[in-house]
């Protein structure tokens, strides 16, 4: 029997904190749900989201203190304003907000307040349910949840002392020792409550979100960064499984070489993995990070996937990237423990950007796992180059631009002339230029027609968006703040998103107003 051919996809990436909503960053409240009706309206089956950990350092969501929770900005007010746990915000400071930007400086100081005052309002008015509930998802998730809370408890404590890095807590509680811990669970127990309250919000509303997905017709694409954070609670918790010193500091971290766009490369600074040390226990860490992550998540992208095959290994003393060297990585053995575990195909989308040599395809290949193509990318080089859509192979997610490119507006303004020139003659035909208000549409319908199994654009370029709504850009701060107004929107994206995804088998052919056949012809 022949197996049929995987499904066609077709989908929007968007973060949450870009959703509208009243409290001045997007949220898993109304606005999630509304979005994923406009969704299935458009035709689309997946919503990709950027990682849904805390954000870090510059707001980033892919430099988490966890890799495992999830971000207190985007637990929605309304439920908890409904059971009667916090009340319902001033409007007129609502009104004050920037619908069109999150200021985090101001809008993350304001949101964990209300969440505290939920807190106290659960604990002075939960009912015997939703007390249960509570216990019974930290009891679930103890395995994360316990190190976490300690870790975001002591945190707090010691920034208001200007400590930034656990290295420089007590030395007891730096190095775990029992006792230490014992007493620490013991002096903060209300504050390690609340921030597993604040998970426990998290979890519901995600929950929640994700079943309106399904019964929509939608899953959704998660993203997890290769990398965690050094001041995190997983390098913390975990000391042994990354390359440390006996201060807890790296040895050596993570980056990427110097190439075309930067002559000293990137240094990210993320400690690196103890692979060894990781192999011993059958990456367990790994194991239960990717399960937690498929518990939230339909398909996930998995950023940085080269880092698999081989990392770029710089020492933790060279301030740019430099002096590192390429480190074989046990992506073999570590997937085979993941397709162990979770009993059968990885769900996962291969992000195999950058310096791509053969044991990185062969990886992803032996896997059968997606990798992706970035349409923005195509136009520099002749027609054999791999991004261009006559080149795909089935198996590949191709992005009209991710959170990392300029909108396509964006990309054609700051584009060379031989660039535009291309794009056209590839978009529209030789002689046929492209009309720069139909751009977005021109690139996003090229993506939809093309043999990828899998098609993304950005709710910016839906939207046909410039510049100015770009999400990041990488190796600056200031950024991850656009955020979308349904007054933006108007009904054409979605009717004309819905007939792209038809025409290309990326939904169902109803959605196209043909014609019938006549009464009494055979359909051939």
């Amino acid at each position: 029997m022949t197996q049929a051919p995987p499904l066609r996809q077709a989908g929007v990436l968007l973060h949450p904190t870009s959703l509208p909503g009243p409290h001045g960053c997007g949220d898993l409240g109304p606005a999630a749900f509304h979005f994923i009706d406009w969704l299935a309206t458009a035709g689309q089956s997946l919503w990709q989201v950027l990682p849904l950990t805390p954000v870090g350092p510059g707001h980033s969501p892919y430099a988490s203190v966890s890799a495992f929770a999830g971000s207190p900005l985007m637990v929605a007010f309304e439920p908890l304003i409904e059971r009667g746990w916090m009340q319902a915000p001033d409007p007129q400071l609502l009104a004050s907000f920037d619908p069109a930007r999150v200021d985090f400086e101001r809008v993350a100081p304001w949101r964990m307040a209300r969440l505290r005052e939920a807190e106290a309002g659960f604990r002075a008015r939960a009912g015997a349910t939703d007390r249960a509930a509570f216990a019974a998802y930290c009891a679930a998730q103890a395995h994360w949840l316990d190190d976490y809370a300690l870790f975001m408890a002591l945190d707090d404590g010691y920034r208001a002392r200007e400590v930034w890095c656990w290295t420089g807590w007590d030395p007891a509680l730096a190095r775990r020792e029992p006792q230490a811990l014992a007493a620490a669970r013991r002096d903060h127990a209300a504050e390690i409550a609340f921030w597993q309250f604040v998970q426990w919000q998290f979890a519901q509303q995600w929950q929640a979100v994700m079943a309106h997905a399904h019964a929509r017709g939608v899953q959704i694409v998660g993203d997890l960064p290769i990398f965690v954070a050094h001041h995190s609670a997983d390098c913390w918790a975990h000391a042994r499984l990354f390359r440390l010193d006996a201060q807890g500091e790296p040895q050596v971290v993570a980056g990427v070489p110097p190439d075309f766009f930067s002559a000293t490369g990137q240094r990210w600074g993320n400690p690196l993995y103890d692979w060894a040390a990781m192999a011993r226990d059958g990456f367990a860490w790994w194991v239960a990070r990717v399960r937690h992550e498929l518990n939230r998540a339909d398909l996930v992208r998995i950023d940085h996937f080269r880092g698999f095959a081989a990392c770029w290994e710089i020492p933790a003393d060279c301030p740019t990237a430099i002096d590192g060297h390429w480190v074989e990585a046990p992506g073999q053995a570590l997937f085979e423990a993941l397709q162990n575990a979770l009993h059968g195909a990885l769900p996962v989308i291969a992000e195999d950007l950058g310096v791509i040599t053969p044991d990185v395809e062969a990886l992803r290949d032996h896997f059968g796992l997606p990798g992706m193509k970035i349409l923005q990318f195509a136009f520099t080089g002749d027609a054999t180059h791999t991004f261009l859509p006559h080149n795909y192979p089935a198996n590949c997610c191709v992005y009209t631009g991710t959170h990392d490119n300029d909108t396509l507006l964006g990309w054609w303004h700051t584009a060379t002339e031989r660039e535009r020139g291309y794009a056209s003659a590839y978009l529209q035909g030789v002689g046929a230029p492209v009309a720069e208000p139909g751009l977005h549409w021109s690139m996003i319908r090229t993506a939809w027609a093309s043999v990828a199994r899998i098609a993304i654009c950005q709710m910016q370029d839906v939207l046909g968006l410039d510049g100015t709504a770009r999400m990041n850009v990488p190796g600056q701060l200031g950024h991850w703040t656009w955020r979308f107004q349904w007054s933006q929107v108007g009904p054409e994206p979605a009717e004309r998103l819905a007939r792209l995804s038809a025409t290309y088998g990326r939904a169902s052919m109803d959605r196209l107003p043909l014609a019938a056949y006549p009464a009494g012809q055979a359909v051939p």
